[in-house]
């Protein structure tokens, strides 16, 4: 199935739960306390947005967040505001996982409840044959004052697309 957002559309309003990193999220022992993100936040900003169908399974875990997290320099070099993760996980889940990998405030671990957001641009992904529900798909996108400027979903298994080297190659 294509997206149905392309490039040049502007993004959907959406708001999103995270947990914003503090130092003390590195007490293991420590939930923090989830707020809210809105997408009108990101007015005038350039967002690198990358989405993966589930915190800690295995491509996800492995090949999809650890290189955006090792080019973040790289990334931010090339005038980008934020870089984003967005996962149908909650924000606890996302923030636990975010601190396994020592995300800490480099990306924004934000939690797409029920894939809705992603889902509104034919960006999520039905899991249910594998106990996952409803989930974000494996995308990517490149968004410049809340419009698309590069957007692509995974065509099968694996990230090519939505990696960190597809989206350093695009900026």
């Amino acid at each position: 199935m294509a997206p149905s957002i392309k490039v040049g559309d502007t993004i959907p309003e959406g708001t999103f739960n995270y947990i914003a990193y503090t130092p003390e999220l590195d007490d293991n022992l420590a939930c923090g306390v989830p707020t809210k993100l809105l997408t009108n936040a990101w007015k005038g900003k350039k967002i690198v947005l990358f989405s993966v169908p589930g915190a800690f399974t295995p491509t996800c875990h492995v090949n999809h967040l650890p290189p955006y997290l090792a080019k973040y320099d790289e990334i931010k070099a090339k005038g980008v505001d934020a870089i984003v993760l967005v996962a149908a996980n909650d924000a606890f889940v996302l923030s636990g996982w975010g601190r396994f990998e020592g995300v800490k405030d480099k990306i924004l671990m934000l939690s797409d409840t029920n894939a809705a957001w992603s889902g509104a641009m034919g960006l999520s992904v039905d899991l249910a044959h594998i106990g996952f529900g409803t989930r974000t798909g494996r995308y990517a996108m490149i968004i410049d004052d809340l419009v698309v400027k590069y957007v692509e979903l995974e065509p099968g298994p694996g990230v090519t697309v939505s990696g960190a080297d597809a989206i350093l190659a695009a900026l």
